[in-house]
């Protein structure tokens, strides 16, 4: 290119930028051929006489930083709160958000239940979303002891129906009262059908525990607080869809074991997605798991448990 006045730089780098005129308009201004102009504007960025910024929040550089960290497909991060349930809310606008952009026709989306994902289908149906052409599962057992507004065969349907889609029922509590009810159930022709669906899985939603008292497997009734208590003694750090994990992600064996209702943790480490949600503190540990062991590959979470995870 034959050297060009800095000025005719600054011309051609106003009119494309600060004017909004295309480059084809710009080469008939100036009685140049567009590719000239072309080479102007890349003369312009190269001499640093335009600098483009991206505009960053400090959530995106924390998402990155997750993303890198743990190898995340994607991190979601929302804005902190002391009050627990706006920290859901928020949460379930981000997965809203996300599902919007990954569904498509043809998909199996697995649903598991607690209070994150009651805000999910809280949120859906308030919405206007596009019709869908899918199925919509329980990807583990319905807690016995609660509302029916929380039951996984409520929440799937709720958000199968936001979308326009199908959703199929599981009859089995998350966790059998013994081992023989459980042998019982899976040869059911029921679990039969929705372990195929399982089997298909393209996208799993799940809310990640903690063997604290205030997990929800105690504010459900299917576990005392001193049987949740105890899990730390098995080096449980976390649970998903009532199936206990150590620090790394692996299960462990607990008195549940060959009770549980629930797709394989190991499952949900192949899916294209497998979307956790959980913030606070007191669940570091259990998502720290989760991520290790590959159990999600993208994370739904707060500013402050983002920071956390990032400084453990």
């Amino acid at each position: 290119m034959v050297p060009v006045e800095k000025r005719i730089l600054i011309k051609a780098a106003n009119m494309y930028y600060m004017d909004h005129m295309k480059q084809s308009e710009i080469a008939k201004r100036m009685g140049v051929d567009r590719t000239t102009v072309s080479k102007y504007l890349k003369k312009a960025l190269e001499y640093g006489i335009v600098t483009i910024n991206v505009e960053s929040d400090s959530y995106e550089e924390l998402e990155a930083a997750l993303e890198r960290r743990f190898g995340l497909r994607e991190a979601y991060i929302v804005s902190k709160s002391y009050d627990m349930q706006v920290i859901k809310r928020n949460m379930a606008h981000a997965g809203l958000n996300l599902l919007r952009r990954i569904v498509s026709d043809g998909q199996v989306i697995g649903l598991a239940w607690g209070t994150s994902i009651r805000e999910l289908t809280r949120c859906a149906r308030r919405e206007r979303l596009p019709k869908l052409d899918a199925d919509f599962v329980p990807i583990d057992g319905g807690p016995e002891r609660i509302d029916s507004d929380h039951h996984v065969n409520t929440l799937c349907y709720e958000l199968a129906n936001a979308f326009g889609a199908r959703s199929h029922y599981i009859y089995a509590p998350a966790i059998t009262r013994t081992a023989e009810i459980r042998e019982a159930i899976v040869h059911d022709v029921n679990y039969e059908k929705i372990s195929n669906f399982w089997k298909q899985l393209d996208i799993a939603i799940v809310g990640i525990g903690a063997p604290v008292k205030s997990s929800n497997l105690v504010w459900s009734g299917d576990f005392g607080r001193e049987a949740i208590e105890s899990m730390t003694r098995t080096g449980a750090v976390g649970e998903i869809c009532s199936i206990f994990y150590d620090i790394n992600g692996k299960p462990v064996k607990t008195p549940f074991t060959d009770r549980t209702i629930a797709v394989p943790l190991e499952k949900l480490s192949t899916l294209p997605y497998s979307i956790g949600m959980a913030a606070s503190r007191e669940k570091v540990p259990a998502i720290m798991g989760a991520l290790r062991g590959h159990l999600i590959n993208v994370l739904i979470t707060d500013e402050d448990t983002a920071k956390i995870l990032l400084n453990e």
